[in-house]
């Protein structure tokens, strides 16, 4: 009967509901009729038979308004159970009223005895289908166990207790007068219980509920999660679910800058404000991962407007459509242009930045996968090197005020060249600022791998944890420094402002990371364990060798001349530059050579630059593989046609 009763619409329960209330109160009263004269053959007048009548009636009105027969059941909460109090007083108080001016015979003990049978009658039978319902998907839900028990902790375990997919079998909280105590029925137990409590309920996932912690505590605590069998979940920000964005039931994987522990300063706000606020900026790769990321930021300053700079059709039109819905959603008017185009046409560059006003431009336009630059090295030259010339030209005609390069790690004592095409972009901007001909101002940031990127090795991994693995890792002793894309935007942002010409920005990305030791903290908190020679596992961790150019090291300086700035994530680095007069000779030739596809020359000429290249093999460009002859001299002519 019960599940015939929840399969029916939601219109039909509601008219049995009414229904059943109609005939409830009509009991109530009898019974209470019935227990003040003590016996069942009671006798009531017509007057007592209308008085009654309307007070049921308009009981049930009032039980309408106060929304008794809008809650759902199965998801009474203790809300309902104040309307159901109020609606059984206000009857009780209807009958007593329509008994009074009525002039009934009905005695004035009944309203009493009628509002303590009415709250049984009417109240009893919702909470026998809520147990009935509770119980019923009981052996049904999942058995998780909350870690945290405060603030955060609460609200989840209220979300997930009116859901049906998960059941909170107990909280574990590291302060020790949360133990033994009892929140909304289910006890904190300290993190010494957690394996017995996994065991006894054989839980499979936790979830982190640590509300405003500290990026290290997060970190030490997952840690200490990780040896356990169990998939480690995390609820969205505080700031996500009170704007809207997010609901805290949401569970999602633990973020990977929790594992890295890495706590990021507050920005300095005239700093970032000093190049944006009510100028016109423009970013080149804007639809990329840090340009993108970029633009966001700048639209948090107040530009007066925002020039966006992309090759890709698709990057561009997804990054305006997300900056129009940010820029409407939060009132502000400031003007945004998408403008398709490449930096390695100059005139296009030049007009748009004219045209527009540019006053600040972040060049973040780059090719920057190692592999593929290694096997594509006239392209990487030609868009890294000559990419940033051409936009450092068209910046000094256009009168530009700032102009930031977005450099990297890799390109400190290079062995690639996607490294040492973006050495040779900063010596190029180094050249230019010493030039003394333009008021323009040239500054580089230099810094590691941001999570989330394009090509970042996080999704790449956690992609194949999901496909059941194996997972790729080149190396197991290659590291590598990590920071978020938010917070590396803001420091770009706020190094250029600091900049006074030919700077080079460095960022502190903390202690480096190893990839091995990241990938089998991925796969522990998703609930698995890497495959070794001691244990069978889940997941299997390849080595397949490092990769043209790769090198297991990354570094931030060439040598030790760096010093501090005013803030304490940016640093400086005095290195060694070109003049002009030598840097147009060496970009004459380089372009010749380019254009001859002389990708030997190429790397001759990069070796004689003061970049540190290093090279671990010869020449690869893919290109070169479809020339018969003599790939030193090739001849494109003799590409096969079907090529």
């Amino acid at each position: 009967m019960i599940h015939l009763f929840f399969s029916v619409s939601r219109v039909y329960k509601r008219l049995i509901s009414l229904c059943y209330d109609f005939f409830a109160l009509v009991f109530s009263f009898w019974v209470a009729a019935v227990l003040r004269l003590g016996d069942t053959d009671i006798y009531l007048s017509f007057m007592d038979y209308l008085a009654v009548f309307v007070a049921v009636l308009l009981s049930l009105v009032v039980f309408t308004r106060l929304g008794l027969y809008r809650a759902v059941l199965r998801y009474m909460s203790s809300q309902a159970v104040v309307s159901l109090l109020i609606g059984v007083s206000v009857s009780t108080a209807i009958l007593i009223a329509v008994v009074y001016f009525t002039h009934s015979s009905i005695s004035r003990s009944v309203p009493v005895i009628y509002w303590f049978m009415a709250l049984v009658v009417v109240g009893g039978p919702r909470w026998v289908v809520r147990y009935i319902f509770a119980h019923k998907m009981k052996h049904k839900k999942q058995a998780v166990i909350i870690f945290g028990a405060g603030r955060a902790g609460r609200q989840l375990l209220t979300s997930l207790q009116s859901g049906g997919e998960y059941k909170v079998v107990a909280f574990i909280d590291e302060d020790p007068g949360k133990y033994r105590t009892v929140v909304q029925g289910v006890m904190v137990s300290s993190f010494v219980e957690l394996q017995s409590l996994v065991d006894k309920h054989s839980v499979k996932q936790v979830l982190l509920a640590l509300g405003s912690a500290k990026k290290v505590t997060r970190r030490a605590i997952i840690d200490k999660l990780i040896p356990f069998p169990v998939e480690v979940l995390t609820i969205p920000s505080m700031a996500d679910v009170v704007s809207g964005r997010a609901r805290i039931e949401e569970l999602k994987e633990v973020d990977i800058d929790d594992l890295l522990g890495r706590e990021s300063v507050e920005p300095n706000k005239p700093l970032l404000l000093q190049c944006i606020e009510s100028k016109v900026v423009m970013v080149t790769g804007a639809g990329g991962s840090i340009g993108s990321e970029l633009c966001r930021q700048i639209c948090k300053l107040n530009p007066k407007s925002l020039v966006l700079f992309e090759l890709s059709e698709f990057a561009l039109y997804a990054i305006e459509r997300e900056l129009l819905t940010y820029q409407k959603k939060n009132n502000l008017s400031f003007s945004i242009y998408p403008f398709l185009g490449s930096v390695q046409h100059k005139k296009r560059l030049c007009e748009v930045m004219k045209l527009t006003g540019a006053q600040t431009v972040y060049h973040a336009a780059a090719y920057k996968h190692v592999p593929l630059v290694e096997l594509n090295v006239i392209e990487g030259v030609r868009n890294n090197v000559f990419g940033t010339w051409f936009t450092a030209e068209a910046a000094i005609e256009a009168k530009v005020e700032t102009f930031v390069l977005i450099s990297t790690d890799k390109a400190v004592r290079p062995t690639n060249f996607m490294g040492a095409s973006k050495r040779l972009a900063e010596l190029v901007l180094q050249a230019k600022s010493y030039a003394n001909n333009h008021t323009t101002r040239f500054s580089m940031v230099r810094f590691g791998n941001v999570l989330g990127s394009s090509g970042s090795v996080v999704p790449l991994f956690r992609s194949q944890i999901k496909a059941g693995g194996p997972i790729t890792l080149t190396h197991p002793e290659i590291t590598r420094f990590f920071m978020t894309i938010p917070e590396a935007s803001q420091l770009v942002i706020q190094a250029g402002a600091m900049g006074k010409g030919g700077d080079v920005f460095v960022l502190d990305m903390g202690e480096s990371v190893k990839i091995m030791d990241l990938a089998t903290r991925m796969v522990n908190l998703m609930g698995l364990t890497v495959i070794s020679k001691s244990q069978p596992g889940d997941i299997e961790i390849i080595h397949t060798g490092l990769r043209p150019g790769e090198k297991l090291y990354e570094e931030l300086l060439i040598g030790e001349n760096v010093e501090g700035t005013s803030h304490p994530k940016i640093m400086t680095a005095s290195e060694e530059y070109l003049e002009w007069s030598e840097m147009e000779v060496l970009l004459k030739r380089l372009d010749h050579a380019c254009h001859s596809m002389d990708c030997n020359r190429v790397k001759e000429l990069i070796l004689s630059a003061p970049v540190g290249y290093d090279p671990q093999h010869g020449v690869k460009d893919m290109l070169w593989e479809f020339v018969n002859d003599n790939p030193c001299t090739p001849n494109i002519t003799k590409i096969p046609k079907n090529a």
